[in-house]
């Protein structure tokens, strides 16, 4: 018989109503067998106790549901965002905050061996100067191409000897290439129609970003510091040497993390569907395949977002649709009728409108009780649109961590006061009684779990104001929004989400107890590690 062991903990917050707290854990063959007090696997027979987390408080092992696996493997390009942010080994690299210190950074950590030359994370927002053009970046090379993809990842600029590669000039008509007042492009592209020519030019892969060897093992590690034991990948080409390296590595014993990828839900309705089926006779505990990612509209800061009237304040265009309406609608129907659940990228209230159209349309076609379709992002979605998602049985996950990275410069430069007041409404989404989650979306922000739950209880902004404080939730509902709400949002909440017996044995390693501090300190709540199936990993 396998062998049982008995983590002891200073306290164990289970997230079950039944037994909301204990102080011993027992495991077998990697799921949760008894929970209690340190006789609690006596029932059982013999076991090993086990007091490496004596001093630590566990949770259930957090769930990231709205994540990237390039979000490791970024870090072999150069970081330029405005927040100073931490690598997978553990490194910060300080914000930029001008052009020209990003200039500074680009020009001295690319090797001048290098053909390209290729950084990310920039965030023109919050610049005072002139919007980021291809003059800004010809002074880093005028013989290599550069490329700087925004923080929100829908835009980015690139230098002169990037856009002649591209060949776009003044006649160029593709939407998404910027032009300045005398009709040549500026440099900025926005959304990936525009954007791959390039990316596809310099060499710049995202699928080979998010499914090479390094990229996975990296996506363990940052998943380690952060607390997290699942994780999805949303939005990924999935090819069969994809898949068969996935098995390979999160197959492994040591591999401390249940990777949830969906497919990119691009091209005919009925072979994406096709794919996400067969795909989802593959999967294995750390992999779990079937669901498909539809990407609709763009970024909110990027003024690529689809908006309702009354659009933007400063009077830019209404944003650009990845995914035309039509086939929003088509796809949509196409995967309600095969029963593959979709992941629906939604950042403004336009988008998330259509899409709940989409969905109900699909449902009236196709009943499915269920399906537990989730909309991605949700940020300016009222409570009529969430009230809505939850008849239809839709689950929301929320892009909490906006209030801080963005939320001023929302007030004042993209949507006004009044609907960033309710943006990210966590509070309405809850109350309406549907299923959510919240997340980080990263690497558009850094994988913290905690800290995203800190956005939601405090809805505070980088310049201190508190956005709609009526939108505030507790640490309690927070604490379930990354655990059990994630799991729910993944339909894997008879799994994971909560440590009570017959679940996987998933836990997040903490220095303090997340429920009993000020809801001020929720985000610098020291993690520790994690337990992956009963294997501890700590840092």
């Amino acid at each position: 018989m396998s062998e049982i062991r008995v983590f002891k903990a200073r306290k164990i917050i289970t997230m079950d109503r039944l037994r909301p707290v204990a102080s011993h854990v027992a495991v077998r063959d990697g799921r949760i067998l008894a929970v209690g007090n340190s006789e609690c696997a006596a029932p059982w027979g013999d076991f090993v106790a086990d007091d490496r987390l004596a001093d630590a408080v566990l949770m259930p092992g957090l769930v990231e549901g709205h994540a990237h696996l390039m979000a490791g493997a970024m870090w072999q390009f150069t970081y330029v965002g405005y927040h100073d942010r931490i690598d997978p080994e553990g490194k910060t690299w300080a914000g930029i905050d001008t052009a020209e210190a990003m200039i500074a950074r680009l020009k001295l950590d690319t090797p001048q061996s290098n053909e390209k030359i290729f950084g990310w994370g920039f965030d023109p927002i919050f610049l005072s100067s002139e919007r980021l053009n291809r003059s800004h970046l010809d002074q880093v090379s005028t013989d290599r191409p550069v490329a700087v993809l925004f923080s929100n990842f829908h835009l980015m600029c690139v230098n002169s000897v990037a856009l002649e590669m591209a060949g776009y000039d003044a006649q160029t008509p593709l939407e998404g290439v910027v032009k300045g007042p005398d009709g040549t492009p500026t440099g900025e592209l926005q959304e990936m129609a525009a954007m791959f020519p390039v990316l596809r030019r310099m060499g710049i892969d995202f699928r080979t970003l998010s499914q090479s060897a390094d990229a996975i093992e990296s996506y363990g590690k940052i998943a380690v510091r952060a607390g997290v034991t699942t994780m999805t990948d949303l939005y990924s080409m999935l090819e069969d040497e994809d898949i068969a390296l996935m098995l390979r590595l999160t197959g492994a014993e040591d591999y401390p993390l249940r990777i949830v990828p969906a497919l990119g839900a691009s091209g005919a309705p009925a072979q994406v569907a096709d794919k996400a089926l067969a795909l989802r006779e593959r999967s294995s505990d750390k992999l779990r395949l079937g669901a498909v990612k539809l990407m609709t509209d763009g970024s909110i800061q990027g003024w690529t977002a689809r908006v309702r009237w009354p659009g933007y304040i400063g009077g830019q265009p209404n944003g650009i649709w990845n995914m035309a309406p039509d086939e929003i609608f088509a796809v949509t129907r196409e995967m309600q009728h095969r029963g593959v659940q979709m992941h629906i990228h939604v950042n403004g209230d336009e988008a998330a409108e259509v899409s709940l159209d989409a969905l109900e349309a699909a449902a009236r076609a196709h009943p499915w009780p269920g399906a537990r379709h989730v909309l991605q992002h949700c940020q300016m979605m009222d409570r009529a649109l969430f009230e809505r998602a939850a008849e239809l049985g839709v689950a929301c996950n929320i892009f909490a961590n906006h209030l801080w990275y963005f939320g001023d410069q929302h007030a004042a430069l993209t949507i006004g006061p009044d609907r960033a007041e309710r943006m990210d409404a966590v509070r309405t989404a809850i109350d309406t009684g549907g299923m959510v989650a919240v997340h980080s979306d990263a690497p558009v922000t850094p994988l913290a779990p905690l800290f995203t739950a800190w956005c939601a209880v405090n809805r505070q902004t980088m310049g201190g104001h508190v956005l709609g404080p009526e939108e505030c939730i507790s640490v309690p509902e927070a604490l379930e929004l990354i655990t059990l709400g994630a799991a729910r949002s993944l339909r894997l909440d008879h799994e994971i989400g909560s440590i009570e017996p017959g679940k996987r044995a998933d836990f997040a390693v903490l220095g303090s107890d997340p429920s009993t501090i000020d809801a001020a300190e929720l985000k610098d709540v020291p993690v520790l590690g994690t337990v992956s199936g009963g294997r501890v990993h700590l840092l």
